[in-house]
């Protein structure tokens, strides 16, 4: 099946599935069945394999999945048989503290550029990523092949280094920035607007 025919919320439990399959494989379990597998993803059984099923068929009845061949599929599908290069435009706060993030290279991502329009200001020391003016960035994205990119710039200048990174060759954005996005249709941006989401959790307090 072709990527874009596989909804996008498929791809995002995907990759809570294959969170879990490395913590099975850290605990030294061999097989799972799907209805312990879904419990851990927070999923249906049914949801679960649906999902898998855009992939292959997979799992044995009676017996349940191969966790090790299984993580593996999923790491396949996923995109992380290798590091893949991530940029950060916009080193502020946020930016900052993402580039501190350990996690990313854990997961198969490295970060290995950030982008602002005060490059030199000063920074924490234990960054070590370099940090270049914005006006490098798309010299930098297509010199070094990068296709995904981090974007925690104001909402002012948002679409701007959003059209930038596009024409450098990103092809996927996670979006930072509290502004949608437009962008030609064979770009990905998944949007993370940390107030929207305290004020979608705030509905529940009570």
């Amino acid at each position: 099946m072709a990527k874009d025919e596989i909804p996008r919320r498929a791809i995002y439990r995907v990759s809570i599935y294959q969170r879990c399959l490395q913590r099975l494989k850290e605990n030294e379990v061999d097989t799972v069945s799907s209805q312990a597998l879904a419990k851990a993803a927070g999923v249906k059984p049914t949801q679960l394999r649906k999902d898998l099923a855009y992939f292959g068929q997979f799992g044995t009845r009676g017996l349940g999945y191969d966790v090790a061949n299984l993580s593996e599929v999923l790491t396949e599908v996923l995109g992380r048989t290798r590091f893949q290069p991530v940029i950060i435009a916009g080193i502020g706060n946020l930016g900052s503290a993402l580039l501190r993030y350990g996690g990313f290279q854990r997961e198969g991502f490295e970060i290995v550029a950030g982008f602002d329009v005060e490059p030199n200001r000063v920074r924490d020391p234990d960054i070590k990523t370099p940090v270049y003016h914005e006006d490098k960035m798309v010299a930098f994205i297509r010199k070094h092949q990068v296709k995904m990119a981090i974007l925690s710039v104001p909402a002012s200048c948002a679409q701007g280094v959003a059209n930038d990174m596009v024409t450098g060759g990103i092809q996927a954005i996670l979006n930072f920035s509290p502004t949608v996005l437009e962008v030609p249709e064979k770009v990905i941006v998944n949007g993370v607007d940390l107030a929207l989401e305290l004020e979608n959790l705030s509905y529940f307090i009570r």
